[in-house]
């Protein structure tokens, strides 16, 4: 079916193996940072009106917190995830969740070959080549359904982007794509266009990145993945040392940490 090709494309995602490394930072992703896009997810299901008639897939849906909202909120969901750690976590949460060559852990395939809604809501900051993902979810988008793409906002607006800058600096072998670089004003709608997809409105959404402690914050933003190759080259000592200084600024006078961060979505409609 047709996710298999998506899947070869969100397994492109760098430094997805396997080991104790990995599994730990699986589990800060859905312990710790998952929750900070909360706010991006919502807004979406809001404006789309997700609920019992929606079918809908996410493209590198992670540990499934996204698919979890929709669930509550009646939708039919799948997701598609190439990190065996991370799919293994949503499926603990009891989701139906695909890696590579489109069957999840019980050898099942995803249940349908076409949805009225089609999410991407982290993928596009890891794929190598963001207008193939787009290109596949569309293609997995029924006739009057719906593909959302999402991202960082302006760099100027988050907060996080030197704490960002710290995976570029020390990734000098194996260059991290740049997170901001779907940013700039009618990027994603140019992916959208590239598809064959029809613009059906945008919006900004304020995501704060808040954690208790600092230790909580490196966790989390290490759990993102953007950083395991500057870990390869530079070990993570020295990559956990740089992020401390580079959260220094953000650290509360009751020793939590909170950055202030916007992204921003696209919604686009596959044309009857």
């Amino acid at each position: 079916m047709a996710s298999a090709q998506v899947t070869g494309t969100t397994a492109q995602r760098p430094h997805a193996g396997g080991g104790a490394g990995s599994r730990g930072r699986a589990r800060d992703w859905a312990e710790i940072q998952e929750r900070m896009l909360v706010p991006l997810y919502q807004a979406v299901y809001r404006r789309l009106e997700v609920g019992p008639a929606t079918s809908l897939l996410g493209l590198g849906c992670r540990s499934g917190l996204a698919l979890l909202l929709a669930a509550d909120r009646g939708a039919q969901v799948a997701g598609l995830e190439p990190e065996a750690e991370l799919r293994e976590l949503a499926e603990g949460r009891r989701l139906r969740v695909a890696g590579v060559g489109g069957v999840d852990r019980s050898g099942y395939p995803v249940p349908r070959s076409a949805y009225s809604l089609v999410t991407v809501f982290e993928e596009l900051a890891y794929v190598a080549d963001p207008a193939v993902l787009v290109l596949e979810a569309a293609a997995l988008t029924l006739q009057g359904g719906h593909v959302v793409l999402a991202g960082w906002g302006p760099p100027e607006r988050c907060e996080s982007a030197p704490v960002l800058e710290v995976a570029r600096r020390r990734s000098a072998r194996t260059p991290v794509r740049d997170p901001f670089a779907l940013s700039a004003p009618g990027a994603l709608e140019e992916l959208c266009a590239g598809a064959g997809l029809r613009p059906a409105g945008s919006g900004r959404v304020s995501c704060p990145f808040a954690y208790p402690d600092l230790d909580s914050a490196v966790r989390g933003m290490l759990s993102t993945g953007l950083y395991e190759g500057a870990i390869e080259e530079w070990g993570a000592a020295l990559v956990t040392k740089e992020l401390e200084e580079a959260l220094h600024p953000f650290v509360q006078a009751d020793a939590s940490v909170r950055m202030a961060n916007v992204f921003r979505y696209v919604v686009a409609e596959q044309p009857r």
